[in-house]
């Protein structure tokens, strides 16, 4: 399942304003603004993300595993198949205190994550 997605844009600001406006008719708003990157969504869960960037850059792309341990399953399965590391298995408190994720680069240079929201339990 698609977890969310990311694209670059050329000018943050005004990306910013125009998906605020062209995405609120269904329930889609600013959710964490870190000022060169943006997560848009609804229901507070920011699923679309834009960036300060090249637009023919490359793009990202996060699928959603129900446990940490397929988080690092996929990890080690991506680098086996010639991936390039872009963050190893861990949590990433800046997106919320659950976030476990690990971050690959596939052969064209698409950063691709798998991502697990759910609480650690130990």
């Amino acid at each position: 399942m698609i977890d969310h997605l990311g694209i670059s844009v050329r000018d943050i600001a005004r990306s910013k304003e125009f998906y605020a406006k062209a995405l609120a008719p269904i329930g889609y708003q600013v959710i964490l603004d870190f000022g060169m990157a943006v997560g848009i969504g609804a229901a507070g869960k920011p699923d679309f993300w834009i960036a300060q960037g090249d637009p023919s850059a490359k793009n990202h792309v996060a699928f959603r595993a129900p446990t940490r341990s397929l988080v690092k399953a996929f990890y080690a399965a991506a680098i086996a198949a010639g991936g390039t590391d872009n963050g190893p298995p861990g949590v990433r408190p800046q997106y919320h205190p659950s976030y476990y994720g690990a971050f690959v680069l596939d052969p064209d240079g698409h950063n691709i994550e798998v991502v697990c929201h759910e609480a650690y339990l130990g």
